[in-house]
């Protein structure tokens, strides 16, 4: 695919990897759709620069763990512009729920937020591409996903299934429509990480640091571009998932 002229939908870019990945599509010469839930003000200073570097830019809300906002926001999407191309659903939440205290909400929250919502806007957009020309869908996984994290047992299963999700959808959207993935490591520290947790962390690698942003983007670009590659997943994560 040659991403130029293209449209791209990135959900949760308004902040973190969301973000360089618009802003790195933007400068490959793709129009970006902005997905934000709450962060309104991001999003439109996102918007803002992508205009900046002479490509469209537009901001939908929703809320991707219900159908009805998803249905919504495709509806107002498809109004302004006649195709999706490109979807990457990066929108993504995490945090720690040791075994002993794992709430139902718990659980239903991550799963809901990290894998209902891309199989529900992946299903919207990829049927709608199917019908049309085709187009490329990137989920945002973790390398969790295969070797889980302790004390986050619903997050990693959440990751897993959007493993196995982009598999499936791999098979069930081919031929006009490839699916594909991109396990991160660790390239951005959340914001309660100590300073010894980062460390930590690096040394874990191979490479012995923690990646950028623009790494996961840039494995985003190489799936984007590569037209034989369908049902992968593209580890990007210094080499912890072997160390």
């Amino acid at each position: 695919m040659d991403i130029r002229g293209k449209t791209a939908l990135v959900t949760g870019a308004a902040k973190r990897v969301g973000r360089q990945i618009a802003l790195d599509l933007a400068a490959k010469g793709a129009d970006i759709l902005i997905h934000y839930r709450e962060s309104r003000a991001e999003a439109e200073s996102l918007a803002s620069e992508i205009r900046a570097l002479g490509r469209n830019a537009a901001v939908f809300a929703a809320d991707l763990t219900k159908a009805a906002d998803i249905q919504k926001m495709t509806a107002a999407i498809f109004k302004k512009f006649p195709s999706v191309d490109i979807l990457v659903n990066s929108a993504s939440l995490f945090y720690k729920t040791p075994l002993e205290n794992v709430t139902e909400a718990d659980w239903d929250k991550l799963l809901d937020a990290n894998l209902k919502g891309p199989f529900l806007l992946s299903r919207e957009i990829g049927i709608k591409m199917s019908q049309g020309k085709g187009g490329k869908i990137v989920q945002i996984a973790d390398w969790s996903g295969f070797r889980p994290y302790k004390d986050y047992a619903p997050y990693c299963v959440s990751k897993g299934g959007l493993l196995t999700l982009t598999k499936s959808l791999a098979r069930d959207l081919a031929p006009k429509v490839l699916v594909n993935a991109v396990a991160p490591g660790p390239v951005l520290p959340p914001p309660d990480m100590t300073d010894a947790e980062k460390v930590a962390i690096a040394k874990s690698t191979l490479l012995g640091r923690w990646g950028d942003p623009a790494d996961v983007a840039n494995a985003v670009i190489f799936l984007l571009e590569n037209d034989f590659i369908n049902g992968a997943v593209l580890v990007v994560d210094g080499g912890r998932s072997v160390s």
